[in-house]
């Protein structure tokens, strides 16, 4: 079980923070300053270290050197994400903006762990492949150059479009649905690339609030807006000789787009609140969910700025669309999460598989990450059941042949269904979520036959969780 230092001045962000990591069988010490942490533990022992920035005496970045060798990972606020990526040139693995929700974290986390894990042995499999010629190894993707899991056609025709942009400095448009992980094309991108050793610099323009946003990008004078008492670097400039990747770049403010333009066409920026310019070398690697064509002809977005970016355009498929990959990806989704509870023995069961297989999955891959870390909490045997995955797929609606062996479903009008399954609606968490994702064009009969239950069974559970019925829209049905 990995071993996570907390590092945080603030008891409650201490405390929800080491429920979260134990929750998800981590096992977790906490201190409140640097000089705690030296006086009660042997830093370099833990597996990782999550630390604010910001703490009573020595600051957070103190720890990289103390841990000789073991990740740090920075919290740190928006008011100083740019302090952060300095830390992260100290040597901080990375960093994670406050307010963060809770899958954020344990995202970071899990990579975090994964890729100290990983390095040791992908450095013996590259080096074994480079040694034995074996030209299989541009297929395998899942612990090689690319690191992405899969192998349908449409991924392995963006593997070769990966290898063949990694090497140049155009700039590339990431496109694909959230959850399809952009994220994981662009480290590729800057992986193979020549700035490989220089930082990638990795924004959420949906993240960072609209007011902020120009400083945080391109920094700031001294005196430029309320507040800036001092001059501060951005985060363009943070990525000088290296990458910048900007995620949902459809949700940047026209203002800042503006100033992109500037960066892509002049290789240069102006600070707010300066008058003068500065070069940068920065290769912009963006990404979206959107059409940004569609909203460049509503002025939405820059039409001159979307023919910058749309130098090379790289289409992630959706997983719906990616064939027997989800079972793979799921797979290698529930080796991660055994071995974090030292099991051998989880597998999926039939059914389980079935429904991996044939669920649309609406949310992509961080979906199936997520319904696959339920399973494996939730599970009490060796086999995991469909049932455990906590997804909304109607098993009985497929073909028989294709589903041998799977539980029956509930059939025809729920409302006379006087029985409740256990199996989903056990859990109040799943419940309450699934509720109020589908209550405004669900309703309340279609949402209690898709639970399985009876309307009164569904009224019942509302009035216990606090989830009031909507008084407008379809779940208004009476």
């Amino acid at each position: 079980m990995p071993h996570i230092l907390i590092v945080e001045d603030e008891t409650i962000i201490r405390s929800a923070l080491r429920r979260l990591l134990e929750r998800n069988q981590y096992q977790v010490s906490e201190a409140g300053s640097v000089q705690e942490a030296q006086e009660r533990f042997s830093i370099p022992t833990f597996d990782l270290i999550v630390s604010d920035l910001r703490l009573p005496g020595a600051p957070g970045t103190e720890l990289i050197k103390l841990g000789q060798g073991t990740p740090v990972l920075i919290m740190t606020s928006y008011a100083s994400l740019r302090s952060a990526v300095d830390s992260m040139k100290m040597g901080a693995v990375d960093y994670i903006a406050k307010p963060f929700d809770h899958d954020e974290m344990l995202q970071a986390v899990a990579r975090i762990l994964r890729d100290r894990q990983s390095a040791p042995a992908a450095s013996e499999t590259v080096a074994g492949k480079a040694a034995n010629g074996n030209g299989k190894s541009a297929v395998d993707n899942s612990n090689g150059e690319i690191g992405i899991i899969g192998s349908c056609p449409p991924m392995q025709d963006l593997y070769g479009k990966i290898r063949k942009v990694a090497p140049t400095d155009s700039n590339v448009l990431i496109q694909g649905e959230s959850g399809t992980g952009k994220e994981l094309v662009a480290r590729a991108l800057h992986n193979l690339s020549k700035r490989a050793k220089a930082p990638m610099i990795s924004v959420n323009c949906a993240a960072i609030p609209e007011s902020l946003i120009e400083s945080e990008l391109f920094g700031h004078e001294k005196g430029a807006f309320t507040g800036a008492s001092a001059g501060r670097a951005g985060l363009v400039e943070a990525a000088d000789g290296g990458t910048l990747f900007l995620d949902e770049i459809g949700e940047l403010p026209l203002e800042a787009q503006a100033r992109l333009l500037r960066v892509l066409q002049e290789g240069e920026i102006r600070r707010v609140g300066s008058v003068q310019s500065q070069k940068v070398d920065v290769r912009l690697i963006a990404a979206t969910h959107r059409d940004l064509k569609s909203l460049a002809k509503i002025g939405q977005f820059r039409e001159d700025l979307y023919y910058r970016l749309h130098v090379i355009a790289l289409k992630l498929p959706a997983l719906r669309e990616r064939g027997a990959d989800v079972n793979e990806i799921a797979n290698a989704f529930l080796a991660r999460q055994s071995a974090r509870i030292n099991r051998t023995d989880l597998k999926f069961a039939t059914d389980a598989e079935q429904a991996i297989r044939h669920y649309s999955w609406p949310g992509n891959v961080r979906e199936l990450e997520n319904a696959v870390e339920r399973a494996v909490i939730l599970s009490e045997s060796a086999e995991i059941s469909a049932d455990l995955l906590g997804i909304d797929i109607e098993l009985g609606d497929l073909e028989d042949d294709e589903f041998i062996g799977l539980p029956a479903q509930p059939a025809g009008n729920a409302s006379n269904n006087s029985h409740e399954p256990t199996e989903d609606l056990s859990l109040e968490d799943y419940f309450q979520h699934f509720v109020l994702e589908h209550q405004d064009h669900m309703t309340e009969t279609e949402l209690a036959r898709k639970l399985g239950v009876s309307r009164k069974c569904l009224w019942e559970r509302r009035q216990r969780l606090g989830i009031p019925r909507r008084k407008t829209g379809v779940a208004s049905e009476s």
